[in-house]
């Protein structure tokens, strides 16, 4: 009982340290027009109600619409930019900021509980693959949805301001998407510890610079060995397939090792904040523990 409210514990107060971190980091306002970066790109998903679509403004702080892009992402821009279901729904919405060089890429879920699967960090490490750099981005949903349709979204706001995205780092990007809610749902990992293996393995990748799929298969098995982590041989294939296509698009993570750094501490720190101090997490256990004994003592 006392293990199993330690855990409990530890996902109720992950919970709430990852909402405060989305509470303090609300989408940005477009009251101010950026005459240098242009105006603000907020992509609707085509399947949204008119009602939706005016809640979605709400939920990512369109005041005035006339200081935005508003754009929508279709189905077909699903199957055209990443060879997706072309007959897919779409809900998922965003708003990019461009902001200056060197300030790296920032993502906010504005509503978290409708974003059942994919993460920030998961955003984050996608877009980054995909060449997308010196960003605020904002992702909600009116409904809940696994929140893979957001970034193609992303990349057509891109697209749309005249932005080249290389069509293949679009396309693997999407599929460290799929792998990343796939290794978080079948591989009993957690989010935090997917996200810290495709971050750590990218940043080995622009230490080591394979030049063969073996040399990838060796970086994938280092780290998987570091982090104790066991998948099954379907998985890590999975995983060194992923990796040696980036390898083959030539991506130079080097160039945003300092954001894959980033990535990596606010895990480790999230992870710290969660698990703590083993005697701290005994004694809030019995506390609780002997605060039900006492309510059932109520009733004997």
């Amino acid at each position: 009982m006392k293990h199993i409210n330690k855990i409990v514990l530890a996902a109720l107060f992950s919970v709430g340290l990852f909402s405060y971190g989305q509470v303090q980091a609300s989408a940005q306002n477009d009251e101010v027009i950026n005459e240098k970066l242009g105006v603000p790109i907020v992509v609707y998903g085509e399947t949204l109600t008119a009602d939706q679509k005016n809640q979605v403004r709400k939920l990512l702080d369109v005041s005035n619409p006339e200081n935005v892009d508003e754009i929508t992402v279709s189905a077909q821009d699903l199957a055209r930019l990443i060879n997706g279901n072309p007959n897919s729904r779409m809900f998922s919405s965003a708003k990019i900021t461009l902001t200056e060089n060197g300030n790296g890429l920032a993502v906010n879920i504005v509503t978290p509980d409708n974003i059942t699967e994919v993460t920030k960090e998961m955003y984050a490490n996608a877009l980054l693959t995909a060449g997308v750099e010196n960003a605020d981005v904002d992702v909600a949903s009116p409904v809940k949805v696994t929140g893979h349709s957001a970034l193609v979204g992303i990349y057509k706001a891109y697209e749309s301001k005249g932005e080249v995205l290389d069509k293949g780092r679009m396309e693997v990007a999407n599929e460290e998407l799929e792998l990343a809610t796939q290794l978080a749902e079948t591989e009993g990992l957690n989010d935090e510890q997917v996200t810290e293996l495709l971050t750590e393995i990218k940043k080995m990748i622009a230490e080591q610079r394979p030049a063969t799929r073996e040399e990838v298969e060796q970086i994938v098995q280092e780290q998987l060995n570091k982090m104790n982590i066991e998948l099954s041989e379907q998985d890590r294939q999975l995983l060194i397939d992923l990796f040696d296509k980036m390898r083959t698009l030539d991506i130079d993570f080097g160039q945003v090792r300092q954001q894959l750094d980033g990535i990596s501490n606010d895990i480790k720190k999230r992870l710290e904040e969660v698990v703590g101090d083993e005697g701290f997490w005994d004694s809030v256990a019995n506390f609780f523990q002997k605060l039900i004994d006492s309510i059932r003592n109520l009733f004997k």
